[in-house]
């Protein structure tokens, strides 16, 4: 694996949500700056531009000179605490970013001849914010600018990117999503919540609330609750779950999450095959209950009964009246 360090600018005014703390904003349950965070857990370091808070990784962190200096002035005091010879820049308002766009822009961005990497959006724009750099360029460049300009601050990010020979990557129309307004916020909002994506949305927002990194096959999950409830009871599904992750936990303790994923699918196995041990005995106990086998009638006495005394058909009964 590529190691890289990563930088994420998180100390911008946010005029455009009227002040607002934009890294803070949830979306899913999770603060912004939490879901980039997540999505780039592989890093060696992780610097955060802006003020502290509260983060669900430890990062280090540090502010622009001067403060509210622009994007350029917030990459090189962050530039300054990272070490690897790989940087991913991120802006910390990128609600679909996941692992899979961070691991295309750092294999771009260590081909050969190359400076780095950014996203396009799906206007074709480059996004600078959405890519990984290598270092010593990064620095010559920065220094380069500061040189020219007197100082960073205030200075547009494409003085930059204009200087360094890029690859540039379609990661779709989601990874690159920023949330400049609230109306962004709105249509994030309504998006992990779009069928397709929701279940996904929920089961990482859960492992990210309970600190579990482990990755199971929720299809598993799924069809061990159909199971339980089907062939038990609708409660059962919830509690045999839980009952699962509790016995996995107990089975893979100190092991690796391989394993404890492999424990996970063991449980849910064998709780699968008893809720359908369930489900075929209450089948079984559903179908009408088998009659004996008819027996078999013996020849006809002389008295004009069968041989078990029963009346023979046809024949009158004493009191009724008839013949």
């Amino acid at each position: 694996m590529t190691a890289y360090d990563v930088i994420v600018l998180a100390g911008g005014a946010a005029k455009r949500l009227g002040g607002a703390d934009k890294p803070g904003v949830r979306v899913g349950g999770r603060a912004l700056l939490d879901r980039v965070l997540a999505a780039c857990d592989g890093a060696t370091r992780t610097v955060v531009v802006g003020d502290r808070r509260v983060t669900v990784r430890p990062v280090l962190w540090t502010r622009e000179v001067p403060r509210g200096g622009g994007p350029l002035a917030a990459l090189d005091a962050g530039l300054r605490l990272t070490t690897a010879d790989l940087v991913l820049v991120l802006s910390a308002d990128l609600p679909f970013l996941g692992p899979r766009t961070v691991d295309a822009l750092l294999a771009a961005a260590v081909q050969p001849g190359g400076e780095g990497a950014l996203c396009t959006g799906p206007d074709g724009r480059d996004q600078p914010l959405v890519a990984a750099y290598r270092a010593e360029p990064l620095r010559r460049e920065l220094a380069l600018i500061a040189t020219e300009h007197g100082s960073l601050a205030g200075l547009p990010l494409r003085l930059l990117t204009a200087e360094l020979d890029l690859a540039r990557i379609d990661a779709g129309p989601d990874a690159a999503f920023d949330c400049d307004t609230w109306d962004d916020i709105a249509a994030a909002r309504a998006r992990i919540r779009e069928h397709g994506a929701v279940l996904d949305e929920w089961i990482t927002s859960v492992k990210n609330e309970l600190g579990i990194e482990l990755d199971v096959d929720t299809g598993v999950l799924l069809d061990l609750a159909r199971d339980a409830a089907h062939g038990v009871a609708r409660p059962a599904a919830p509690l045999t779950t839980f009952l699962v992750g509790y016995a996995a936990a107990r089975a893979s303790a100190g092991a690796s999450p391989d394993e404890a994923a492999a424990a996970v699918a063991e449980a849910s196995r064998k709780a699968t095959a008893l809720a359908l041990r369930w489900e075929a005995e209450a089948a079984e106990a559903a179908k009408p209950t088998r009659s004996a086998e008819p027996t078999r009638s013996a020849e006809p006495t002389s008295e004009g009964g069968d041989a078990a005394g029963g009346a023979k058909p046809g024949t009158g009964r004493e009191g009724t009246g008839t013949p």
